[in-house]
């Protein structure tokens, strides 16, 4: 999921309950159930490498307790600096447990990237096999809204009643608990909700054949709003069927609306690019790829690049997306197939990397 929807369900953890038991829990459940992107900075190794280890390490059961415990010693620096001084002298910090919360918070992280289609490597480095739910957009506005509303809501009717929270006494217990928990539990009533909506939309797509042929394999991915649309593929021997599904009716849009792209030749250009460090590492995370080689004038270049290999994953190649589909990648190759650069997306050049 996106960062924002991490912080929130961090910060609704903490307000469930979890801050009653001791001084700094909801910062710290909020920084620990984001803290497993910290693996962003592995982009400034390039875009090929940051592939190959975004959602790797810091999204592992294996470094759970290891970013926790380094999102702890930032909340004690940070304890420290202020003078030891928490909201309630009566509540001190019991660090024991803030460790234990920021190991919950990360795994609420994984839960939470599980569920969309990017997927997670939670068994790394013992395998580095790919999971994913597929049942929530990386950007779930539903649950967004929930979250936001599970921390604001107890500020507002507390407006209304004129009491402000710095009119309460230290003895008094934190607000928020009921609406915070009526958020997680709406979060999880969702997830149930798209779950049995994705499982119908499988149905559909496990009942027909395409053009004539079983599917080797089906997958369903969600749209952002609607929880009864889904975009799925079929791959079968010769070609990849794409397609929109409801899974209310159920029923496939329209026999129209697919999508057939057959799958392209293998050829010495595409073996080459598959063969090199950006290649291997998009084929060994793209659930449907699709590479296809493009002959480059070489009129129009100036790095002596006479071929362009475009690497596609078709979970993401939505209605209208074409090309322009998010995480592509490409190889540039001389005519002799050595390679110029590799890049992931429309960003600059990665040089060899």
């Amino acid at each position: 999921m996106e960062p924002i929807t991490h912080f929130l369900f961090g910060a609704n953890l903490g307000r469930a309950g979890l801050n009653r038991k001791t001084a700094l829990a909801t910062a710290t459940l909020t920084l620990a159930a984001e803290a497993p992107d910290l693996d962003v900075f592995s982009r400034f190794g390039g875009s090929a490498f940051a592939l190959n280890h975004h959602r790797g390490f810091t999204h592992s059961f294996l470094g759970v307790p290891i970013v926790a415990a380094a999102v702890v010693a930032f909340v004690y620096g940070i304890w420290r600096l202020r003078g030891r001084k928490t909201r309630d002298p009566n509540l001190p910090p019991r660090w024991g447990l803030l460790f234990i919360y920021a190991c919950l918070a990360g795994l609420s992280h994984i839960l939470l990237d599980y569920t969309n289609s990017y997927g997670i490597r939670p068994f790394w480095p013992f395998s580095e096999r790919w999971y994913s739910w597929d049942i929530v957009y990386i950007y779930e506005p539903v649950i967004f809204v929930v979250l936001i509303l599970g921390l604001i809501v107890p500020s507002l009717f507390s407006l209304i009643n004129g009491e402000i929270s710095s009119r309460r006494t230290p003895d008094k217990l934190p607000p928020g608990r009921v609406a915070a928990s009526l958020a997680l539990l709406a979060v999880c009533a969702l997830w149930g909700l798209r779950d049995y909506q994705h499982r119908r939309a499988l149905a559909v797509l496990e009942a027909r054949n395409y053009l004539g042929v079983d599917a080797l394999r089906i997958s369903a991915y969600s749209y952002p709003t609607n929880p009864f649309r889904w975009y799925a593929v079929a791959e079968t021997p010769a070609f990849f069927a794409s397609m929109d599904v409801n899974s209310l009716t159920p029923a496939i849009d329209s026999q129209a609306a697919m999508q057939i792209r057959y799958k392209p030749e293998e050829t010495p250009v595409t073996t080459a690019a598959k063969q090199t460090y950006l290649g291997q590492v998009y084929l060994s995370w793209a659930q449907y790829p699709f590479v296809e080689a493009e002959q480059l004038d070489p009129g129009i270049t100036n790095n002596h690049a006479a071929w362009r290999v475009r690497f596609r994953d078709l979970r993401y190649m939505y209605p209208g997306q074409g090309a322009k589909a998010p995480l592509g990648a490409s190889v540039l190759l001389t005519q002799d197939l050595k390679v110029v650069s590799q890049q992931m997306g429309t960003r600059g050049n990665d040089g060899n990397k």
